[in-house]
């Protein structure tokens, strides 16, 4: 099974992919059957995904502080 961070950088990269789709073939936004699909907003919820996943991703990577002492 996929750790944690194995799932977050897949989810991720489909999200990118999916977004990399919609932008190559942008489409307008309508409305059928009374459901309004605005493509616009689908844009900007998985651009909300991506940010996730990089914070996800930054809060488990370890950081080294280093620090020099004066005597």
């Amino acid at each position: 099974m996929p750790s944690d961070r194995e799932q977050i950088v897949l989810i991720k990269t489909q999200t990118l992919t999916r977004i990399a789709e919609i932008t190559e073939n942008p489409k307008p936004t309508y409305q059928i059957d009374g459901q309004l699909v605005v493509w616009g907003d689908y844009l900007n919820q998985l651009r909300g995904t991506v940010e996730w996943c990089n914070a996800q991703l930054a809060a488990e990577t370890p950081i080294e502080v280093q620090s020099r002492g004066i005597t």
